[in-house]
């Protein structure tokens, strides 16, 4: 099924869909514009933009009616399809919109606005072959780029100038975009989950943690890797080695049917019984595909079963504070029976 069929499915002759984010708009058209609205109905579908795309969305776009802003305006050109195709009620992605433009369309769109980005969002978390392929494609490139930058890694250079080189990989081995600004910390830094490169130079018995992805096409990857300069001490092994339990054991259980909340429990438990479970604050994983965090989750909030087709990460970490952190990230596959490992680079510690 089409992508946009799966839209219409969701709406009756009265109700259409107002798709702002790019995400919705790439999905419902399996073609990616920078910036426009789409409007979708049973008795037609538009697509608006401005001079800068018109030509690209022509070509590109299929089942939908492409026409330019210039003159009109978004508002302008919502409301002429209101009116043509007899819409009485619009959804729209609340989780997109800035209050302001909420506002802007509440005064000017001759329609009832109704929030619901939990449906329009809902097909997403279970994806096509051919996205799968796509997102293939992006791990490849980001196993790739792995593998020729932690060949560069070295004492003496800054996080900085290795983000840089990190980045540079990424779209030397193909990506068309990155999938999130990468994380690349060393040392002390690497107990911040979520830490920002900076001046920090890189010194001989440091961790250095990368969490990053290529997007390729439209599609994310993600993996992260936590690699140790010159040495390690026993301490950074046995983090290491709890951590690559903990997300072995996740990995163990992880297939369609099992509820997020148990993959997270397995891969937690490990690094609880080792004495860390304090230092692991964040979820086992997450769900990517157009946007690097999406749903369905496998953490401890999720008591839904994974679905067949579900792409998520497996990331478990344990950070010290002041001292060192580790996470290792796979990207996975939920199939019936277990699970396709995306991410092929290899997990053992490695001494750079």
């Amino acid at each position: 099924m089409k992508n946009l069929e799966k839209y219409l499915s969701l709406i009756n002759d009265s109700q259409g869909l107002l798709l702002t984010s790019r995400y919705s708009r790439h999905y419902g058209a399996e073609f990616d514009i920078a910036e426009g609205v789409a409007v979708v109905t049973r008795n037609g579908c538009r697509y608006f933009t401005d001079s800068r795309y018109i030509e690209s969305a022509q070509n590109g776009l299929k089942g939908f009616e492409v026409l330019d802003i210039a003159g009109f305006g978004y508002c302008k050109r919502i409301n002429d399809a209101i009116a043509d195709f007899g819409v009485e009620e619009l959804w729209f992605e609340e989780n997109y919109l800035t209050v302001a433009e909420l506002m802007g369309y509440e005064k000017n769109l001759n329609v009832k606005l109704v929030p619901n980005t939990a449906r329009i969002n809902g097909f997403r978390g279970v994806k096509e072959a051919w996205e799968l392929e796509l997102m293939r494609k992006a791990q490849a490139i980001t196993d790739k780029a792995f593998a020729e930058v932690v060949t560069r890694i070295k004492a003496g250079m800054t996080e900085l100038e290795l983000q840089a080189e990190l980045i540079y990989c990424l779209y030397k081995n193909g990506a068309t975009g990155l999938a999130f600004e990468p994380i690349v910390v060393s040392g002390p830094n690497t107990s911040l989950p979520h830490g920002v490169a900076c001046e920090r130079v890189i010194q001989e018995g440091d961790f250095v943690t990368m969490d990053f992805g290529a997007s390729y096409m439209g599609y994310c990857s993600d993996m992260t890797r936590t690699v140790a300069v010159g040495f390690a001490t026993e301490e950074m092994k046995k983090v290491y080695n709890t951590v690559l339990e903990a997300q072995l054991a996740g990995l163990a259980v992880s297939k369609a049917g099992v509820p997020g909340q148990d993959v997270d429990a397995a891969a937690r438990k490990v690094i609880t019984d080792a004495g860390y479970g304090e230092y692991f604050g964040h979820g086992y994983g997450h769900s990517l595909g157009l946007e690097i965090h999406e749903a369905p989750n496998p953490n401890a909030r999720n008591p839904e079963p994974m679905p067949v087709g579900a792409v998520a990460s497996a990331e478990p970490g344990i950070y010290l504070p002041g001292k060192f952190g580790v996470r290792i990230e796979d990207t996975c596959v939920y199939l019936e029976n277990g699970i396709e490992i995306l991410t092929g680079s290899p997990k053992n510690l490695i001494i750079v």
